[in-house]
């Protein structure tokens, strides 16, 4: 899974901004992106599948709703 560069620094800003506020911690950015990176690499992946999921269930009750209205 890959992202922009601009949405990698946003994303990087937003877990600086997290520590800070959350945990009273300031990290740098070396710090914030290797965590994104294990986020991408370990995580993400599994939020990905799940979407899977959720289309394939969704598009089978749409055509079973489909299937319905044969004569």
């Amino acid at each position: 899974m890959t992202i922009s560069k601009e949405k990698k620094k946003v994303l990087i800003e937003e877990i600086q901004t997290y520590f800070l506020n959350e945990r009273d911690e300031e990290i740098g950015e070396l710090a914030a992106g290797l965590l994104l990176d294990f986020f991408i690499d370990k995580i993400a992946v599994e939020f990905y599948n799940l979407g899977v999921e959720d289309s394939y269930r969704y598009m089978s009750d749409r055509l079973e709703d489909l299937f319905a209205i044969q004569k």
